[in-house]
């Protein structure tokens, strides 16, 4: 079960667009994502659960990922939050 913690550098955070972008990396991936912000969980399936998580710019979250693509999937979603959910272009 891969995890790594990840920090938001994008200015607005984790708000709609960010949260929708998280979501559409994991589709493609057999695997099930969790992202914490600390002690509250998100499925990263799930836009509204992420939204609830009301994580702002330079918040730290933890990122688990398990299944079959669970490396895959952390991959990409390390190379979303590098490049800053595509918004500070």
């Amino acid at each position: 079960m891969p995890t790594r913690e990840l920090c938001l550098t994008n200015r607005r955070g984790l708000h709609a667009r960010a949260a929708t972008k998280l979501v559409q990396c994991c589709q493609p991936f057999d695997a099930s994502v969790a992202v914490y912000h600390g002690e509250r969980m998100a499925d990263a399936a799930n836009i509204m659960s992420l939204l609830m998580l009301a994580a702002p710019c330079g918040t730290p979250l933890t990122i688990v990922t398990e299944g079959n693509d669970a490396n895959d999937a952390m991959r990409a979603i390390e190379s979303l939050f590098e490049a800053r959910f595509h918004e500070d272009e």
